[in-house]
């Protein structure tokens, strides 16, 4: 028996261990707990604004929150949208709206009015959240949606003109208040709206549950062997689910949230040194941004998480950083699904999104939905407590992402002989080329593996042949032009690491940075739509020359 095979039957039996543990009830409750463990430890630090929170101050200021929002008409059910920034203002509402056992709608602070408006009439939301830099483009929706009027926007931020002004509220509330109607771990909390790959966002239905297994159990096993963790980094928007549950992973942990106002990949590695980071996501450019230099020996990591890095990647974080880059794989519907085992070093090295987590089951299926076995693909279809309950008002949706109890994810993966899972790529990434399945996601990282480039997207464009033929959009490092990684160059590199049949066809060189999704993923749909001519711009490989 290996040494990996050990590891994962072990790991099998902590996950039958750690389901047997008690979770906290509710967002209210894990909230109250903790602020009687942890006192007046410091929750939370939004750094540049010159902001903190004790886990006291987390509950006593929710509690008025909570009170002034009951008395405001908030009960339990009522939907409550939120468009804030990374301020101590997104978590108290949380927490406050939970405590009620309200709802709360998350809505992304990059939309527009035609994009406010759906979130809010396909939520349903009663109330609004909204920071005073994003009233203008609520009022320039002009009519309110139905459930919505003037009396329930709550503005955080403003002046004394608005009618209800979230300070106020803060101020008003009692810290003693106690909701009349109890909270259970099976009451909704979130609708987290996804981006989705065609059209608008559908709304994901999150309960209590669903967060405390994602908090509790990504603590558990972010506990690396060098000491426990204490300061976390956080760095995306706070309507994005990862920043939501990597807060309260924190809490679980019993450590300080240092919160960005947003993603500077010029100020990383200052913001890991200057606050004694112990663990963060890991964005694989910085490392890239910040050569290696003798700053590397300030840097405090204890665990990072990744997505999608390079083998060489890898070794550079482990190599500069003495921290073990680990693979993991979730979405909003399931929250984390797979992680990679502290004790599996090895397998991290790898481009494995690792094993079950607690409360997930997983499988691959054919299209049939039958399980395949070991080594052949299919997609990963994943079930266990918590999961969202589906789209909002999605029957059709619903529909075709459940096969009985299994979600589909989408996904491609395959699973190696010591039950460790591996990402193919998206179904709806796979590009057709006469007849073959290329993954998108292979490819990009074959690319990324280059010296020279430091990201890639690859799509793609129809072909009257072949039906689908493979581009990739490349983003050089700093300095580099298409002289210094010719596409030349670039085609012998895919040759040697891929089959034929895969190789671009098309390479295009970005001269700006690629579009970005909140959590600083590519955003290819957006990269897609942006393009008028698919060739315009690019190097033809079979021809030979620019078109």
């Amino acid at each position: 028996m290996s040494t990996q095979q050990w590891s994962a039957q072990a790991e099998a039996v902590r996950r039958q261990r750690e389901q047997s543990l008690p979770l906290p009830e509710s967002l209210g409750e894990f909230v109250r707990e903790r602020a009687a463990l942890m006192g007046e430890r410091v929750a939370a630090v939004w750094f540049e604004q010159d902001r903190r929170l004790t886990y006291g101050d987390l509950h006593r200021l929710a509690n008025r929150l909570a009170h002034s929002l009951w008395a405001l008409g908030v009960r339990k059910g009522t939907h409550v949208a939120v468009m804030l920034g990374n301020s101590p203002a997104f978590v108290l509402s949380w927490i406050a709206i939970g405590r009620l056992g309200a709802v709360m709608v998350p809505v992304n602070t990059a939309y527009k009015e035609e994009e406010i408006r759906f979130v809010l009439a396909d939520s349903d939301a009663q109330y609004l959240i909204v920071d005073a830099a994003f009233l203008s483009r609520v009022h320039a929706m002009g009519e309110l949606p139905p459930l919505l009027d003037d009396s329930r926007i709550i503005v955080h931020g403003g002046s004394a003109e608005h009618t209800v002004r979230w300070e106020e509220l803060l101020e008003q509330g009692s810290e003693d208040f106690v909701p009349v109607t109890p909270v259970a771990r099976t009451d909704l909390l979130n609708l987290q709206y996804t981006s989705g790959t065609t059209g608008f966002p559908k709304g994901c239905m999150l309960s209590h549950d669903y967060w405390m297994i994602h908090a509790c159990n990504s603590a558990r096993h972010r506990r690396p062997e060098s000491g426990g963790i204490e300061n976390v980094l956080i760095w995306a928007p706070f309507f994005y689910m990862d920043p939501m549950w990597q807060f309260l992973m924190t809490l679980q942990l019993g450590g300080t949230a240092y919160i960005a106002d947003r993603m500077s990949l010029s100020r990383f590695m200052d913001w890991l040194i200057d606050y004694r980071i112990h663990y963060c996501i890991f964005p694989e450019p910085a490392l890239s941004q910040h050569p290696p230099s003798g700053r590397d020996a300030q840097v405090q990591l204890k665990y990072i998480s990744i997505y999608g890095w390079t083998e060489n990647a890898r070794r550079e974080v482990q190599r500069r950083f003495g921290v073990v880059a680990r693979e993991g794989y979730g979405m909003t519907e399931i929250g984390t699904g797979l992680l990679v085992p502290t004790g599996a070093t090895e397998k991290a090295l790898l481009r494995t999104c690792g094993l079950p987590m607690v409360f997930r089951e997983v499988q691959i299926c054919d299209e049939q939905g039958q399980p395949v076995p070991d080594g052949e693909e299919g997609e990963l279809c994943v079930t266990g407590r918590g999961i969202f309950w589906g789209y909002y008002k999605r029957p059709q949706a619903n529909a075709e992402s459940f096969r009985g109890r299994w979600f589909r994810t989408g996904d491609i993966f395959r699973r190696d002989a010591d039950g460790f899972y591996y990402l193919v790529g998206r179904i709806k990434e796979m590009i057709k080329r006469s007849g073959e399945n290329v993954a998108a996601n292979e490819v990009e990282a074959v690319l990324r593996a280059m010296d020279g480039i430091e990201e890639a997207a690859v799509v793609p464009v129809p072909d009257p042949l072949r039906r689908e033929e493979v581009k990739a959009y490349l983003k050089l490092r700093e300095g580099l032009g298409p002289e210094d990684v010719p596409p030349q160059a670039v085609f012998e590199h895919c040759a040697r690491h891929l089959a034929a049949f895969k190789v671009p066809r098309y390479l295009q060189y970005m001269t700006e940075d690629f579009p970005r999704t909140p959590s600083r993923k590519i955003a290819k749909k957006t990269l897609i739509a942006q393009t008028t001519d698919p060739f315009a711009g690019t190097y033809d490989r079979q021809e030979g020359k620019w078109r």
